[in-house]
């Protein structure tokens, strides 16, 4: 069984409300538009950490992250990119992949707009943390944490930082 937490657009924030879940995970995972290579630092020193870059990531992040991240955690397949799109409007880049093999959680960042939608088509949760971070138009930080136990994702829980500062 894994905790995990997800979060992005950290836009290089970072703050004690962000650490403190940190320390309550097994992992950390980010879809991208870290900033400050500071934030990932960070997490990496406080538990594991699966990450991807974004748009505004430079050559510096792009070396240490890939674009997208796929691997498994108990028996449950993962896809993690930054600009993925959602069901049904799913990024041109990765629509064919992702009809063809699709993942059992399929995560993106980017839109700031926290989304978890079942997508039936492909029997596939894709979830969006929205932001953590304080750079975007989103009125309030988010993330999303959950349980991966075996085969099932459970107790995923929406989490508000705070309005933006």
């Amino acid at each position: 069984m894994k905790k995990i937490l997800l979060l992005s657009d950290t836009h290089s924030y970072i703050d004690a409300q962000i650490i403190k879940f940190v320390k309550q995970a097994d992992e950390v995972w980010h879809a991208g538009d870290i900033g400050d290579l500071k934030v990932t630092d960070t997490l990496k020193s406080l538990k594991p950490l699966r990450a991807v870059y974004g748009n505004i990531d430079d050559a510096t992040a792009r070396l240490e992250f890939p674009l997208d991240n796929k691997f498994t955690v108990e028996n449950v397949s993962v896809w993690i990119t930054h600009i993925g799109g959602y069901p049904n409007k799913y990024n041109l880049r990765i629509r064919e992949e992702i009809q063809q093999n699709p993942p059992k959680i399929f995560i993106s960042g980017h839109s700031h707009i926290l989304k978890v939608q079942f997508d039936k088509k492909l029997n596939s949760l894709h979830l969006n943390p929205g932001a953590a971070g304080n750079h975007g138009f989103h009125k309030v930080r988010t993330m999303i944490r959950f349980t991966i136990d075996k085969d099932q994702i459970k107790d995923m829980e929406v989490i508000e930082l705070a309005k933006r500062g």
